[in-house]
């Protein structure tokens, strides 16, 4: 808890006293001293990854004949490929292909550097604007430090360089003005996390884990279905607004990564909303390479595929990512034949039928969600089967005596949960999507746009209820006035 405070008071006294320079070089020492604290030896790992795209993309900007500069990009590509296959997929490459030679898979013993899937993407995207002549060289200072800023170095927002780099020279700095800024959108994110997602957690996970060997009833499939789909968005959108706050409160903006995803009317809707900045990498950085819309109308939708299915790899090393990622993949190509196929032809009903293609893609994300999160395909294929009603239909024992139900044909009245439990699941749940489909998102409370830069000049700590909310909001959060076990970030595992 004192590392923000300290790093801010520290980087504010080195900017006053010594400049600019010398504050980032602070706040990168910081960054460092964050990273490193989970796992030392993973700031070795960092330390080389930003060498080797550091002096590769020197040597891409320096070099005058077209064909070394293009050795260069790709060579400092392989080397990032390299490293994020050797640490993130060579156990699951093994466990895969040793058993076509009838051979017995040996894991090879490792711990995956934290956060190696966002800072590798993120350089490979440097390089390439580097070779594309979309920026210039930076001085090293200014790179590392936007490499390891800590805010989005665990798990985003993705950020192009030069608008970083760029607020490096103009923005950073700590003040009143940035701390009242900044900490409100803190506050709601920490709150988003601690009482919500982390309430979440225990039940979800606690049916997820029985999944895997029986099959659940009806009310505890779809409890660990929408209870995943909320806990994940409270969890990542939390720590998305937390790191626009801190990032604030350094006088840098970062990018604003969700704009109510659940409300969206299409898979098409839902990725422009959910995790907005890897969906424009996935666009900039793959999709268009491969030859994007250009390319006729069948080998558009192969594209869309491959770069879903890569995306969902990207995620994790197991199968059931990448058929998460060739669900959505099929589920955009469904889409795109619907509405340029389909929809020119409903006329004024396609307007209409609105609310029902709100339904179907909230349906849709939360039963590709199951896989996202299952552990393996049977239990996947267990929750579905429960969600779909065919195993029992069950409640508490204490829930069928308050209805005065005794038993019904076909219905089995036992103990899915205790009655506490099951209670405070779908309370909670209702509290959460009650906010989710209710409440406006963070952008839209604080007036953000997508840099996350206020639309006015007004800034939430001017007004006296929202510091009252603040720091209600945080008091909630300190003390853990729910009562839910503190966990990990979601996609710190990413």
């Amino acid at each position: 808890m004192a590392f923000l405070p300290v790093t801010l008071i520290c980087t504010a006294v080195t900017l006053r006293v010594a400049g600019r320079r010398a504050g980032l070089i602070c706040l990168g020492a910081g960054s460092l001293f964050f990273y490193g604290y989970w796992e030392v030896a993973s700031l070795a790992i960092i330390g080389f990854s930003i060498a080797w795209n550091f002096g590769l993309s020197h040597l891409v900007a320096r070099s005058r004949k077209p064909i070394y500069r293009l050795a260069f990009m790709w060579l400092g590509i392989a080397g990032n490929l390299a490293a994020l296959g050797y640490y993130k997929y060579v156990n699951f490459f093994l466990a895969n292909v040793a058993p076509l030679f009838g051979a017995t898979p040996a894991a090879i013993a490792m711990t995956l550097p934290l956060a190696i899937s966002f800072y590798t993407f993120q350089q490979i995207a440097f390089m390439v604007d580097i070779y594309g002549r979309k920026m210039d060289r930076v001085p090293f200072a200014e790179y590392a430090g936007s490499v390891v800023f800590f805010p989005h170095l665990i798990a985003g927002p993705l950020l192009h360089y030069q608008d970083i780099v760029s607020q490096f020279k103009r923005r950073l700095s700590v003040s009143q003005a940035t701390l009242s800024a900044g900490l409100p959108i803190f506050a709601v994110g920490l709150v988003k996390k601690v009482a919500i997602a982390d309430g979440l957690s225990v039940y979800v996970g606690s049916i997820f884990a029985r999944g895997a060997t029986t099959l659940p009833d009806f009310f505890s499939a779809w409890g660990a279905a929408l209870g995943y789909t909320a806990q994940l968005y409270f969890d990542f959108s939390g720590y998305s607004d937390m790191a626009i706050g801190i990032a604030l409160m350094f006088g840098i903006t970062l990018p604003v990564n969700f704009r109510s995803p659940y409300k969206a009317t299409s898979i098409i809707d839902f990725w422009r909303r959910w995790h907005i900045t890897l969906s424009s990498f996935l666009r900039d950085y793959l999709y268009i390479p491969l030859g994007g819309g250009r390319v006729g109308p069948v080998r558009r939708l192969i594209n869309l595929l491959i770069v879903m299915l890569l995306g969902g790899l990207w995620h994790g090393a197991a199968w059931t990512f990448v058929f998460w990622g060739g669900l959505h993949g099929s589920l955009l190509i469904l889409n795109h034949f619907w509405r340029e196929r389909i929809s020119p032809r409903l006329g004024r009903l396609d307007a209409a039928l609105g609310p029902i293609y709100a339904g179907a893609t909230f349906l849709a994300v939360v039963i590709a969600w199951v896989f996202f999160r299952a552990p393996n395909f049977a239990t996947a294929q267990h929750v579905i089967l429960g969600m779909c009603g065919l195993s029992t239909l069950s409640l508490p024992g204490e829930v069928a005596y308050l209805l005065g139900v005794d038993e019904l044909p076909g219905v089995t009245w036992g103990q899915t949960l205790p009655f506490k439990d099951f209670a405070t699941l779908w309370l909670l749940l209702a509290f959460a999507f009650a906010l989710i489909w209710g409440a406006p998102n963070t952008a839209d409370l604080f007036n953000l746009d997508d840099k996350a830069q206020f639309r006015s000049d007004w800034t939430a700590g001017r007004s006296f209820a929202t510091a009252i909310t603040t720091g209600i909001l945080l008091w909630i959060s300190a003390f853990n006035v729910f009562g839910s076990a503190p966990s990990e970030f979601l996609y710190f595992q990413f």
